[in-house]
C-alpha cells in the first residue's frame, strides 16, 4: 500500500462510539452514536455497521486504513476476553467483525490506554511518555521512542493492574491490591462513602473536596498516593519524560492531578529526580486521536 491518505478513526467507549475520518490536509469529519439499551452483541455491531456506513455516505472516497481504539481485553486471535462494560461480548471474534466491516482496508486495533498515551506523546511532541487514565477503570499506555510499549502485537500496558498491595482491595479482574482496586473512580467513592459513613456520588465528592472535607479529602488523598506510587516504579523501570495523568474522574476532580504531581516528587530519590507529572492535554479526545494515528501508521 502506498501513502494513505483517507483514514478513520475509531473509539470504541463503553456507552458510545466516536469516529474520525480524515483526508489530504486539514479535511476531517467527526460524528458519534451511543449504544443502544439494552443491547447486545447483535445490536451492537448492527450499530457499529450503521454508523460506518454513514461515513462512508458523507466522506466519498475510499477508506484505505482504520484505527480502532478498544477497551476490551483481546487474546492473541482478536477475541473479547473481556470487556465488563459490555460483558455480552465475551467470546467474540472481535478480529473477524472489524475487517469484515472494512473489506480492502487496512484494520488496526489497539488499547484505548495505549492509544490515548501515544495521542498525548504526539501532542507534546514528546518520544517517552506514560499516560494514566483515571475513570470507571484506570487505563493507561507507555511510548518509548515515539513507539507503543509493548506494541500491539504483543498486548496493551496494563498500568491499571500493576500490584501495588498485595493484600489490597478485590480488583474487578480478580487479583488483589491491583493499582484500578484502590485509584479507579469507583473505588475512591467507596472509600469516600466508607468515611463519610454513607452512600457519595460524584457531583457530592467533588463540593466536599472543594469545601475541604476531611472525608473528601482523605478519599482523594489516597488514591493519589496510590497512583503516584505506581507511576513512580514504572519510571524507575522505562525513564519517561513525562508522565501525563487523564481520565474523567480525574479530570473532574480539582486538584487532583496536581497532588499526584505532588506526592510523585515527594517520592523522588537521591540522584534520581522525580518525572514531571502533568494533567492530559486532549481530554476525552485522546483515543480517538490516538486511534487516528494508529490508522496512519504512527504506532
Amino acid at each position: 500500500m502506498g501513502a494513505v491518505i483517507n483514514c478513520l478513526g475509531i473509539d470504541i467507549g463503553g456507552t458510545k462510539v466516536a469516529m474520525r475520518v480524515t483526508g489530504e490536509g486539514p479535511r476531517t469529519h467527526d460524528t458519534a452514536f451511543r449504544w443502544p439499551q439494552p443491547g447486545g452483541p447483535a445490536q451492537d455491531l448492527d450499530a457499529l455497521a450503521k454508523g460506518v456506513e454513514a461515513v462512508r455516505d458523507h466522506w466519498k472516497e475510499p477508506i484505505e486504513a482504520v484505527g480502532i481504539a478498544v477497551p476490551a481485553t483481546l487474546d492473541s486471535s482478536g477475541r473479547v476476553v473481556t470487556w465488563p462494560g459490555r460483558q455480552g461480548w465475551t467470546g467474540l471474534d472481535l478480529r473477524r467483525e472489524l475487517h469484515g466491516l472494512f473489506p480492502g482496508a487496512l484494520v488496526r486495533w489497539a488499547d484505548d490506554g495505549d492509544l490515548a498515551a501515544l495521542a498525548e506523546a504526539h501532542e507534546a511532541g514528546c518520544e517517552n511518555l506514560v499516560y494514566a487514565g483515571v475513570g470507571t477503570g484506570v487505563g493507561g499506555g507507555i511510548v518509548l521512542d515515539g513507539r507503543l510499549c509493548p506494541g500491539t502485537a504483543r498486548g496493551s500496558c496494563e498500568v491499571g493492574h500493576m500490584v501495588v498491595d498485595p493484600n489490597g482491595p478485590l480488583c474487578d479482574c480478580g487479583r488483589r491490591g491491583c493499582v484500578q482496586a484502590s485509584v479507579s473512580g469507583p473505588a475512591t467513592l467507596r472509600r469516600a462513602a466508607a468515611l463519610r459513613g454513607g452512600p457519595v456520588d460524584f457531583a457530592e465528592l467533588r463540593e466536599a473536596l472543594e469545601r475541604r472535607l476531611t472525608w473528601a479529602v482523605t478519599a482523594v488523598d489516597e488514591s493519589c498516593a496510590g497512583l503516584a506510587t505506581a507511576l513512580t516504579s514504572l519510571s524507575e523501570v522505562i525513564h519517561p519524560e513525562q508522565v501525563v495523568v487523564g481520565g474523567g474522574f480525574a479530570a473532574g476532580l480539582p486538584g487532583f492531578v496536581e497532588e499526584v504531581a505532588r506526592r510523585t516528587e515527594a517520592l523522588a530519590r537521591p540522584g534520581r529526580p522525580a518525572v514531571p507529572v502533568r494533567r492530559a492535554t486532549l481530554g476525552g479526545l485522546s483515543s480517538l486521536r490516538g486511534a487516528v494515528l494508529l490508522a496512519q501508521g504512527a504506532a
